[in-house]
């Protein structure tokens, strides 16, 4: 169980913090169940909630500063999703994102990017799915990377190439 003031990657939600545990005060709620109020990090002015046991969609602690360097400096070595039918694409970056695994996220990133390459190499435009979740998938380890090292999401990807290529 998490405590106040813990950061979690909360789903597709990306980083948020917990700022309560207990019952919701809702009809037909049980006062026994517990729940999790949550405000996104990087989403103004908004709170979640979702039931202490909730197993429906994933939530777990952020990294920690030293994972968070560790994990920056295996970058390299992580490899891109390997998609085996093109229908599926969309579907498989769809899953990929919603895994929240920081692994997961940069094989998009690379994946995506080869992507992108290529088709401007080819004088082809980059397909708006590819935009999509590269964008996501950037945006969501970004967040993480940046509450585990105490820096702005703006200056992570900076970073990540400094320590990669440094």
């Amino acid at each position: 169980m998490f405590s106040v003031g813990d950061y979690v990657v909360y789903g597709s939600n990306g980083v948020c913090k917990v700022t309560e545990i207990g019952p919701m005060d809702l009809p037909g709620v049980s006062k026994d169940k517990l729940f999790y109020t949550m405000t996104p990090c990087y989403i103004r002015d908004s709170s979640l909630y979702t039931p202490v046991d909730n197993t429906r969609v994933v939530i777990r602690p952020v990294m920690t500063k030293d994972e968070a360097e560790n994990f920056v400096d295996s970058i390299k070595d992580i490899d891109g999703l390997t998609i085996k039918e093109e229908k599926r694409r969309e579907l498989e970056y769809k899953e990929a994102i919603l895994s929240c695994d920081p692994e997961v996220l940069v094989g998009i990133i690379k994946t995506i990017y080869e992507r992108m390459n290529a088709r401007i190499a080819e004088g082809k435009k980059v397909t708006s799915s590819d935009s999509k979740y590269f964008h996501i998938a950037e945006d969501s380890l970004y967040g993480e990377l940046a509450i585990s090292l105490g820096m702005e999401k703006e200056e992570v990807k900076g970073y990540i190439h400094e320590r990669i290529d440094g």
